[in-house]
């Protein structure tokens, strides 16, 4: 792997306080698959390092999607203004009973293509057949963290097969794939399925990726039905005694706070809110989770609740709509938003020590932003483009573990035309519902 230097961008790094701010027309020495160095422009690379011209770019860590469904972009548009209830039960789980295994892995390139259009290097994916969403990220050159969704409705044969995956691919493609085990939520996991889980996890050394306290009204129906909320019933389990990602946490109650931060050092939370927007779900507490210590990153959800896998999107409805739940202007500024989308996202994923951050020592997953755009100028305030200003079409440039795999919007992994078209074959067979063929049903 090519030693590069990024020459003379702009730069999204920690003061000397820790807080996340731009310094302007800095190199970017990257050697191998880490960032060695972070000066300012002007000395001649050394003989042999590619350069990568810079300027009027911004350098940030690559996004992190901290919560996806990503072969669900197949279902893109096809479960509009409808409730949770509805979106599961007559849409989400017929539809995708029509999925195969072939499905899965061209979807999976199909949502790798938009992430890396828009940034993302590392994805904490949640879905089914994850052999071919491994296998994708593998071509594709990005990071991921991969979870095969079960119910416990398909019997701890299936559980065993996701722990099988999990062992498989764990340390894959180079170490760019970390796994966990992935059993769906409290609600469609029984007790002894979670603790079977967590058995699966503590022997291969991993956590697990789960829905929990998704919105108030499964809260609500837990504690009427048995009197625990959902993360109570993860705390019996033993779910928070290992590494755990927890989407979404919109029904989060004060004492559920209060029970996570004492687990805080390995439980983060995925915060996707355009998903809960277009479903109605509420909010999640994040200036409270915050204040407690507990780690919180930025997600998309999946695309048929999200529509895009923008995570840019993500970043500017988070800090809206905290400002607007608060009804305060000065809640979550700039700064704290950006530390969400970057350092926080690598720690509920438990990476924080490797990716997330631009500095010397850490894995080199960097984008390049292009601030040209009329909606950048003038450009007074970087970091405040990037939170209220930026788009996906800004990525100029994508690198991954030192590997560049988008460089003017050109990928340099994926043959794009060829994904469309393999897509755009399954169409017809992809929008079929079959409520009867339903995979699970939806009764919180």
């Amino acid at each position: 792997m090519a030693d590069i230097c990024i020459r003379d961008c702009h730069t999204l790094v920690p003061d000397t306080s820790g807080t996340l701010t731009v310094v302007r027309n800095q190199d970017i020495l990257v050697r191998g698959n880490r960032i060695a160095e972070i000066r300012p422009t002007g000395r001649p690379p050394e003989p042999g390092v590619t350069v990568l011209e810079g300027q009027r770019m911004l350098a940030m860590p690559g996004l992190i999607n901290t919560h996806a469904h990503v072969p669900m972009v197949l279902f893109r548009g096809l479960a509009e203004d409808v409730s949770i209830e509805r979106w599961f039960n007559e849409f989400i789980w017929p539809l995708e009973s029509n999925l195969t295994e072939e499905d899965v892995y061209w979807g999976a390139l199909l949502g790798l293509l938009e992430m890396i259009e828009g940034g993302v290097t590392t994805v904490a994916d949640h879905y089914f057949h994850m052999d071919q969403v491994a296998r994708a990220v593998e071509e594709a050159g990005t990071r991921a963290h991969l979870g095969w969704a079960v119910f416990s409705s398909r019997g701890r044969g299936a559980l065993d097969e996701t722990a099988a995956f999990a062992e498989r691919w764990k340390g894959g493609a180079g170490g760019r794939i970390t796994t966990c085990m992935a059993p769906h939520a409290p609600y469609t996991c029984d007790d002894g399925f979670l603790r079977a889980s967590v058995e699966h996890a503590s022997r291969l050394g991993i956590g697990i990726h789960i829905h929990a306290a998704e919105e108030m009204n499964q809260t609500n129906a837990s504690v009427e039905r048995r009197g625990l909320t959902p993360i109570q019933v993860l705390r019996d389990t033993g779910v928070l005694s290992v590494p755990a990602l927890i989407a979404h946490g919109c029904g989060l109650l004060p004492q559920d706070i209060e029970l996570l931060a004492r687990h805080r050092k390995h439980v983060g939370i995925a915060h996707a809110p355009k998903t809960y927007l277009k479903l109605a779900m509420g909010i999640t507490p994040i200036r409270a989770l915050r204040k407690a210590g507990v780690a919180v990153g930025l997600a998309t959800d999946g695309a048929v609740s999200n529509n895009t896998l923008d995570v840019f999107e993500s970043l500017r409805l988070m800090a809206l709509m905290q400002k607007h739940e608060a009804m305060d202007p000065e809640v979550l500024p700039i700064p704290e938003a950006l530390d969400i989308a970057t350092r926080g996202s690598a720690a509920a994923m438990g990476l924080g020590d490797r990716i997330g951050t631009l500095a010397p020592g850490y894995q080199a997953d960097i984008i390049l932003v292009d601030t040209r755009g009329t909606h950048w100028q003038p450009p007074h305030n970087l970091t405040a483009g990037l939170v209220y200003s930026a788009r996906a079409s800004d990525v100029h440039t994508v690198m991954v573990d030192g590997r560049v795999i988008l460089h003017e919007r050109r990928h340099l992994t994926l043959d794009k035309d060829r994904i469309l078209a393999e897509v755009a074959g399954t169409m017809e067979r992809m929008s079929r519902r079959v409520p009867e063929a339903r995979i699970q049903r939806y009764e919180p």
